[in-house]
């Protein structure tokens, strides 16, 4: 490959980041349908051709955007559970993941869970609406491994759909106050189910 290819290449990187970037915080401020390619493409500081050239649709965008999402909620996970050496602490690294994720700064405030929010603006056969319930799994997924150490498994599969629950009834509940106290609240109220264990 020819050094102008790879500094094509590198130029492509950096405005298919700028691109996500700026949809992430459009989407997540102003919800889906309420922010058009203009607005993204001038957050981005670039023209709406190189939008085309990274996404072929403001769909594919979405998508994008939804798998980012993830992967930074991810992310946050992967740091919380590393120090997790009981079951109880890979349970609470989910809920400690969640508030992280709230912390983090956003320019129009805090407003739940950006997954949540984006699925309720999608049909329920859109790709990203998919992704957002395979996210959601996921989170339950992570709950029941440890939880699976500490009693039977049917008490196990209910005891991770009761957190699972908790962390998305807190969320909403967040999302609508604008502040993480709800988190920190379903974190003390799960710390609570998990002493019992």
């Amino acid at each position: 490959m020819s050094t102008d290819q790879h500094a094509a290449d590198r130029r492509r990187g950096s405005a298919r980041s700028r691109i996500l970037e700026a949809a992430a915080q459009r989407f997540y401020a102003d919800g889906i349908a309420a922010t058009g390619i203009d607005a993204i493409t001038a957050s981005a500081g670039v023209a709406k051709m190189s939008l085309y050239n990274n996404f072929a649709s403001k769909a594919a965008l979405v998508e994008a955007y939804i798998e980012a999402r993830h992967e930074e909620w991810l992310q946050l996970y992967r740091a919380r559970v590393q120090d997790a050496s009981t079951p109880q602490e890979r349970v609470l690294a989910v809920f400690d993941a969640y508030a992280d994720h709230a912390a983090a700064a956003y320019d129009h405030g805090f407003r739940g869970c950006g997954l949540l929010n984006a699925a309720a603006e999608l049909s329920a056969a859109d790709p990203a609406r998919i992704a957002v319930r395979r996210h959601k799994e996921e989170v339950e997924q992570l709950l029941l491994e440890p939880l699976g150490r500490l009693t039977d498994p049917a008490t196990a599969h209910r005891l991770a759909e009761h957190l699972s629950f908790l962390l998305e009834g807190s969320m909403a509940r967040a999302g609508l106050e604008g502040e993480p106290a709800r988190l920190v609240r379903a974190r003390a109220i799960a710390a609570d189910l998990l002493a019992a264990r």
